[in-house]
């Protein structure tokens, strides 16, 4: 479906706007699961018309060296990708949660209304995740191997359905209806590099002294990130935990304590 003819700056400079509009309605305190959805089917949208800002498979490209993939010299997809690893470091993972389209895809997959599977922790898919990059690594520098490729999320995208790869990526996006985005936390690259950026995040979702202890937001929390003992780094700022919070003003989004 990937319209060949429409550059794919259009799709990152949707990502740079879809990025600065949820920034600004997380820090005005007015962003609800609700106001996201519009942004998940647009990014959505913009990975299927233009597969891009699909970031891990831009850094994909980038490891590869492949300039017809990115869309853009060299320094100027290196450029883009570092500049949303320090937004990453100032406002956490908004990129992730609802700009990049291979996490978008999973998260209106996860809203089917089925069962869910999986535990809410965060060290084992990272720990995952870092053992996938270095594997990543090796096969793109070592063996210029396109790992992703591999995985079918191009393929998907560009509705290549007569590739078995297709299938593949295919396959873990229905996974995500029951287990919370299996891409993101245990193979997506790119987010290898944003969560240790958006663990130090100026700007993310704190509690305050109203907080009772309900451990509301812990429970509702898919990746275990809304656990004290948790760092911020698997948060991908999709809004269940502020949703589910009965106190107002007691889990914020901000900077400070």
């Amino acid at each position: 479906m990937v319209v060949e003819v429409i550059p794919k700056a259009a799709g990152f400079v949707y990502g740079i706007i879809a990025f600065a509009a949820l920034a600004w309605l997380w820090y005005s305190g007015r962003f609800t699961r609700r106001r996201a959805v519009p942004f998940l089917i647009a990014s959505a949208f913009f990975g299927f018309l233009v597969f891009a800002p699909v970031f891990p498979y831009q850094f994909q490209a980038l490891v590869l060296g492949d300039t017809a993939a990115l869309g853009s010299p060299l320094p100027v997809a290196l450029a883009g990708l570092l500049a949303f690893i320090v937004l990453a470091l100032i406002f956490g993972r908004i990129v992730c949660g609802q700009v990049c389209p291979a996490g978008a895809v999973q998260e209106l997959m996860h809203l089917v209304p089925v069962k869910k599977r999986g535990r809410p922790e965060s060290r084992v898919p990272t720990a995952v995740r870092a053992g996938v990059f270095v594997v990543f690594l090796a096969a793109g520098l070592g063996l210029s191997v396109n790992l992703l490729g591999l995985m079918g999320l191009p393929a998907f995208f560009n509705l290549t359905v007569m590739s078995v790869s297709f299938f593949v990526f295919l396959a873990i996006v229905l996974l995500s209806a029951v287990v919370y985005r299996p891409f993101c936390r245990y193979a997506c690259p790119y987010g290898a590099l944003l969560a240790p950026a958006a663990s130090k995040a100026v700007y993310r979702l704190r509690r305050t002294d109203a907080c009772i202890g309900c451990r509301k937001c812990e429970r509702a929390c898919p990746t275990g990130a809304a656990t004290p003992a948790a760092g911020p780094g698997e948060c991908y700022l999709c809004g269940r935990c502020t949703e589910v919070c009965p106190v107002d003003g007691a889990l914020v989004y901000g900077r400070g304590r």
